[in-house]
């Protein structure tokens, strides 16, 4: 459920960064100039990836003991992290690149989770 919730979560934070370009000129209109700040770009990012660790650990605690999901997290995370310190036209790419890594953990946290829990089933070895 977490995962689930995590991915939601990353797809609504890469759709709002790809957006906020276009939607700029009426945040001020609309009461929503604190969407392009980029402290509240960092306060979602931290809380997406908060709920992250909460998932995979949960996964990893239960099932599958694998690392490989938060690295994946940790460095999607870095990369949308960093995508102001480059210029406009390369930002895209560092949001498609962060969101895909952050959905990719949750996504095989949830593969790991469910072919381990498969496994406890028959009380074979994972």
């Amino acid at each position: 459920m977490l995962d689930r919730i995590g991915i939601a979560a990353t797809s609504l934070c890469a759709l709002h960064c790809i957006l906020l370009p276009i939607l700029l000129p009426a945040l001020p209109l609309l009461g929503l100039t604190f969407l392009a700040d980029h402290t509240w770009e960092h306060v979602f990012l931290i809380a997406t990836a908060v709920l992250g660790t909460f998932a995979l650990f949960s996964g990893f605690k239960r099932y599958h003991k694998r690392l490989y999901p938060f690295y994946l997290l940790y460095l999607g995370v870095a990369v949308y992290w960093i995508k102001h310190d480059f210029s406009e036209e390369l930002e895209p790419f560092f949001i498609i690149g962060g969101a895909f890594l952050i959905v990719m953990a949750h996504f095989i946290n949830m593969k790991l989770c469910n072919s381990c829990k498969q496994c406890a089933d028959h009380d074979c070895a994972a």
